[in-house]
C-alpha cells in the first residue's frame, strides 16, 4: 500500500494547540509537509493607495512563522517556507515529495477566498484533493442554530441564539508524535525588504509586541495573572487583552481563551472584565460569518443602503493629515502616531479616530478603512471592514445604535485613561 503524506498548508493558522486541520493530518497521514507561503500578493498595493500590509504587521508575520518553525523543529521536523503564489508553488511540492492530500483552512474574506480556489483547481489538475478546514471561529459553522444565509443580520440575536442553542467545543490537544515528510531545502524566512519593493520599505518598525504561539499563550497567561492579582478595582484600570494580533494570524485559538477565562473571576468586577473579552470573540465569529453570508457588501461606500448614510467630501489633504496625526486634535494625533508606530491602537481608540474621520473630516468610511488593513498587526478583513460599516451606518446590522458623538466619545475616552493602566 502506498505511502499517504499530506501536505498541512499554514495560512492564518500559525499554532500547534487546537488546530483541527494540523491534529487530523497527524493522526490520517503516515508523514505530514507543513508549509507557509509568503504571497506577493498581500504585500502590493490597493486601489486606495495603501498598502495591503504594512511594515510593522509584516513584522509580526514573520515572528509568528519563525515561531512556529521552531515550534515543529522541536518535534523534530520543520516548516517549508517559500515565496510566491500558492497556487504556482503548492502543486509542483506536491509532485516532488509525492503528496497525496493538501490540507488548509478555508478562509471567508473574497480575495482569500479566491486564492483557496485557484489553489484547489490547480491541484485538482493533479488528481490531488484539498481538503477545507474552519478553525478560526469560536464556534463552527455546522454548530450554530441556524445555516449561513438565515444568520441574524442583528448581532444581539446572533449572540443571544448562538449562546442559547450552541456549544464551544473542547480544544484539540497538540499531537503527541509527528512523522515529517524530509525535504532537500525548507528554505529561508524573508526579510522585509525581500517582501516591499524599495520605495515602499521605509523604516524598521517598532513593535511591543512579538508575533507566535509562545509569544500568545504567554501574553493571555500575564493578563490572567495581572487580573486575579490587581489590588485594585479592576473596572477603574484601563486593562486592554492586546490579544488580538495573535488571533489574527491563529497563533491562539479563540477556544482557547474562552476556556481559560470562562470559568475565571473571582468578583464580580474580574468577571465582568473576562466576559468582555468573550464578547469579543463574539463580535469577532459575528463578522466572520457576516462576511461569509454577505461578501463583498462590506467593502461598498454604501454598504447594505441604497446609497451613503452621510456626504462624504473628497479631500486628500484632510486624509493625509488624519494619517500623520495633524488633524489639530491632540488626543486623535497621539492615537494615530501611536498607530503608525506601532501598528495597534485599542478598541476605544480605533472606535474615536473612526468617528472623528466620519463625523468630523465627513470623508469616504472606505478610505478610513484601507488604512487600517495597511496598518494594523491585528489586522483581518471581516473584524476591520465589518466594524468600520458599523460605525458609518452602513452595516448589515440597521439595529446597531450608533456610536455617540465625537465631543461625547472624546470625554469617555479622557476620563477612562486618567486611570493606570496594564501594558498591552
Amino acid at each position: 500500500m502506498s505511502q499517504r503524506n499530506i501536505l498541512v498548508w499554514f495560512r492564518n493558522d500559525l499554532r500547534l494547540h487546537d488546530n483541527e486541520m494540523l491534529f487530523e493530518a497527524v493522526q490520517k497521514a503516515d508523514k505530514i509537509l507543513p508549509v507557509f507561503c509568503f504571497d506577493p500578493r498581500h504585500f502590493t498595493t490597493t486601489t486606495f493607495g495603501t498598502l495591503k500590509t504594512g511594515i510593522n504587521r509584516a513584522q509580526f508575520l514573520i515572528d509568528s512563522v519563525l515561531d512556529l518553525r521552531n515550534s515543529f523543529r522541536e518535534k523534530g521536523g520543520d516548516l517549508l517556507v517559500c515565496i510566491g503564489n500558492p497556487e504556482d508553488l503548492l502543486p509542483s511540492i506536491v509532485e516532488k515529495y509525492n503528496i497525496t492530500e493538501v490540507y488548509h483552512h478555508r478562509e471567508v474574506a473574497p480575495e482569500e477566498t479566491k486564492i483557496s480556489s485557484a489553489t484547489e483547481d490547480a491541484l485538482w489538475k493533479l488528481k490531488v484533493n484539498l481538503k477545507h478546514f474552519i478553525g478560526h471561529t469560536l464556534f463552527n459553522k455546522e454548530d450554530l442554530p441556524f445555516p449561513i444565509k438565515d444568520i441574524p443580520d442583528s448581532f444581539s440575536k446572533f449572540k443571544k441564539k448562538t449562546e442559547r442553542e450552541s456549544i464551544v467545543k473542547p480544544c484539540i490537544g497538540v499531537p503527541d508524535k509527528f512523522e515529517f515528510i524530509e525535504v532537500d531545502e525548507v528554505g529561508n524566512l524573508p526579510q522585509l525588504s525581500d517582501l516591499f519593493q524599495e520605495s515602499n520599505f521605509i523604516n524598521v518598525p517598532n513593535l511591543n509586541r512579538i508575533g507566535g504561539e509562545t509569544n500568545a499563550l504567554n501574553h493571555l497567561k500575564e493578563i490572567i495573572s495581572f487580573v486575579e492579582s490587581c489590588e485594585k478595582s479592576v473596572s477603574s484600570i484601563n486593562l486592554n487583552s492586546g490579544l488580538s494580533p495573535w488571533l489574527s494570524f491563529g497563533c491562539i485559538s479563540p477556544r482557547k481563551i474562552y476556556f481559560e477565562l470562562n470559568q475565571r473571576g473571582d468578583n464580580k468586577e474580574q468577571k465582568s472584565f473576562y466576559n468582555k473579552m468573550i464578547l469579543g470573540l463574539f463580535w469577532r465569529d459575528y463578522f466572520r460569518f457576516m462576511f461569509k453570508k454577505h461578501g463583498n457588501n462590506f467593502f461598498k461606500s454604501n454598504g447594505f443602503l441604497d446609497k451613503p448614510s452621510y456626504t462624504f467630501i473628497d479631500d486628500p489633504v484632510k486624509l493625509s493629515n488624519w494619517k500623520d496625526g495633524k488633524t489639530g486634535n491632540e488626543v486623535v494625533d497621539a492615537i494615530m502616531i501611536r498607530l503608525k508606530e506601532q501598528g495597534y491602537i485599542d478598541g476605544i481608540s480605533r472606535n474615536l479616530v473612526i468617528t472623528y474621520f466620519i463625523e468630523i473630516l465627513q470623508l469616504d468610511w472606505t478610505q478610513g478603512a484601507a488604512y487600517f488593513e495597511e496598518m494594523l498587526i491585528d489586522y483581518a478583513p471581516a473584524s476591520n471592514w465589518g466594524n468600520w460599516a458599523v460605525q458609518a451606518g452602513v452595516g448589515n446590522d440597521l439595529t446597531h445604535k450608533p456610536l455617540p458623538n465625537f465631543d461625547t466619545q472624546l470625554n469617555n475616552f479622557i476620563k477612562f485613561y486618567r486611570s493606570s493602566s496594564f501594558a498591552a
